[in-house]
Formats: structure tokens, C-alpha cells, sequence
């Protein structure tokens, strides 16, 4: 991806994300030399990786296949391993409509998926074995707004904006929006974006960047250039 379109991308998120009447943490708005400035005081933003992240999953297509996402908070592995401290995570979604968010599940983390605000959330979904592993034809379980229902395989679960559904571990799922852009919360367990995002396809999880223009704000996947 550009950065120059990287750049229209925040843009147009930060538009939406006030016109739903949610405002982003201060350092949402360092400046990439602002946020260099204050590393040292922002280790645990900076370590745990919360911040500005929009991928292409390595398909070069952001509008067909792609994703913006802010982590506003994030809890250490290490709390989650023992059992107690910091072991949740927050971020903001935007699907844009009929932008697919590829299948996938995750090993370690169980999450809430809310519609905040938009258009319709549609969500697929699939079952797996007892390894976690995708089986076509099995479907499941899962929490709607606290209420347990049946899916089938490749069920096209529809969240009106306030509504939500719990996925848990070996949950396959792809997401988009239908007749609109949705913003979208998540709230989950520590998040690990590196390593428990388990594809069905080949798929990267991380864009590739062409510095065409500077950045105006650094993206989760700048840390290690920018802040190191």
C-alpha cells in the first residue's frame, strides 16, 4: 500500500469514528516525531502495540480485502499465562461495505464483536475440530448479545448496530459491511496480532508500504523502524 493513501485511510477513519461520538486516546494524534519524543513514556503503548494498523493482508486490494483498525488498549501475555492482571484488549474496526475481513480464527484469543455504529455487520462462520482446525461442513455455537444459538457451516450471521456476538477460540470467521461502512468494537482478551491470526487462506496480516509521502501518523507496524 501507498502511504499517501495510508494517510486518506486515518483521514476518513478518525471522520467516522466522530461522527459516532467516540474520541481516540491523546497519542493517537502524535505526530511520528512526536511519538519519538515520547518513547520512553510510552513503552506500554509502543510494546504492546496499540495505535493507528490498516492491512491489505498482503493482497495489495484494501478496498476488496482489507481492514482499519486502532487498539486503544492491550494487557500483557504474560498477566494472561498466570491468570491475573492486564489480560484484555479494546480496539475499533472499520469494515467498509463489502470489504472482506478473510476467514480465520484464533488460538489464544476469545473476543466480542459489536456493531457500533453503521450499516450491518455480516459475519461467516465455521466450525473447526478438536485442534482448532477448519472443517468445511461443521458448524457451532455461539453468544449473540449473551444468548447462545446454533450456527450452521458458512452461516451469514447479520449485528444491527448495537448488537454482538462472542467468538471463542477455533470460531472461523470473515466479516464485512453490508449497505454501509460499520464501525465496529471489539473487546477480547491480550491481543497478539504477530502470531494468533490463523488464516484459512495464505493470507499476510500486515501491509506492505511504499513510502511514497511521509507518514502523518506511524502505524502499529512502524514501531520497529521509527521507535527502536
Amino acid at each position: 500500500m501507498k502511504r499517501s493513501r495510508i494517510n486518506e485511510i486515518m483521514a476518513e477513519a478518525e471522520d467516522m469514528i466522530r461522527q459516532y461520538g467516540f474520541v481516540l486516546p491523546p497519542f493517537a494524534n502524535w505526530t511520528p516525531e512526536e511519538f519519538v519524543a515520547q518513547k520512553d513514556a510510552a513503552a506500554h503503548v509502543i510494546e504492546s502495540r496499540c495505535g493507528w494498523d490498516i492491512t491489505d493482508y498482503g493482497d495489495g486490494r484494501f478496498d476488496e480485502m482489507g481492514l482499519f483498525l486502532f487498539t486503544l488498549r492491550n494487557g500483557r501475555l504474560a498477566d494472561l499465562q498466570r491468570g491475573g492482571g492486564m489480560c484484555y484488549a479494546e480496539k475499533l474496526l472499520i469494515s467498509k461495505e463489502d470489504q472482506l475481513s478473510p476467514m480465520h480464527t484464533h488460538v489464544i484469543k476469545a473476543e466480542d464483536i459489536i456493531n457500533r455504529g453503521g450499516a450491518t455487520l455480516v459475519v461467516e462462520l465455521f466450525g473447526s475440530d478438536a485442534d482448532g482446525h477448519f472443517v468445511e461442513d461443521r458448524g457451532g455455537q455461539v453468544m449473540c448479545d449473551g444468548i447462545m444459538r446454533e450456527f450452521q457451516a458458512g452461516e451469514k450471521l447479520r449485528f444491527a448496530p448495537g448488537e454482538s456476538l462472542t467468538l471463542m477460540p477455533g470460531d472461523w470467521h470473515a466479516f464485512w459491511g453490508e449497505g454501509g461502512d460499520v464501525l465496529i468494537g471489539e473487546v477480547s482478551t491480550v491481543n497478539d496480532d504477530e502470531t494468533d491470526n490463523i488464516f484459512r487462506a495464505p493470507n499476510g496480516r500486515f501491509a506492505e508500504i511504499e513510502e511514497d509521502v511521509p507518514p502523518t501518523r506511524l502505524l502499529v507496524s512502524d514501531y520497529a523502524s521509527w521507535l527502536a
